[in-house]
């Protein structure tokens, strides 16, 4: 009986990791990196997307690309969850939460043109970029080096592939 009761306590237990952090900034950063996490998961999977449906005569090029960048995007999920959870905050639990807090929109049309693939991609990292700087914001607000630390490394990688499908994408 005693086993159970200690187990029930256990699961019951909510998610608190010490951190010198401030409550406010705990809820606020963990929530903040919770929508960032659904929006690099849409990347992600636009970018697969795009990788197996790519065609055209430099199909080589842009599925590799296109490979190379889901692969770097996909790095970034498990630091970012990861961060949420050592700040002591919560993190995805779901396809159908990802659904629910991701602002990059999905593209579900049967053909899309390889220009139009790489200028849509190009635009979903600009994008991202965009919300991991409002992200960097809220942790210079609290004071959070290490989170801001870890985003402006993913703002220069989010740079960088837009920089990539840019001069892919371009018609000279």
């Amino acid at each position: 009986m005693k086993e159970a009761l200690t187990a029930a306590a256990h699961r019951a237990a909510p998610l608190k990791t010490p951190t010198r952090l401030t409550e406010d900034a705990t809820r606020d950063i963990a929530a903040a990196l919770t929508t960032l996490l659904a929006d690099v998961f849409a990347v992600y999977l636009k970018t697969k997307n795009f990788h197996w449906h790519m065609s055209g005569p430099y199909f080589r090029d842009y599925h590799l690309l296109l490979d190379e960048q889901s692969d770097q995007i996909f790095a970034a999920t498990d630091p970012i969850a990861e961060r949420a959870r050592k700040l002591g905050g919560k993190t995805l639990h779901s396809t159908g939460q990802i659904t629910k807090l991701q602002r990059i929109l999905d593209n579900d049309a049967d053909f899309v043109t390889p220009s139009d693939m790489l200028a849509e991609l190009r635009e979903d990292n600009l994008a991202l970029a965009g919300y991991m700087r409002e992200t960097h914001s809220l942790c210079s607000e609290y004071n959070d080096v290490a989170t801001a630390s870890l985003l402006e490394n993913w703002i220069d990688e989010a740079e960088r592939r837009v920089w990539f499908l840019f001069e892919s994408g371009r018609h000279a």
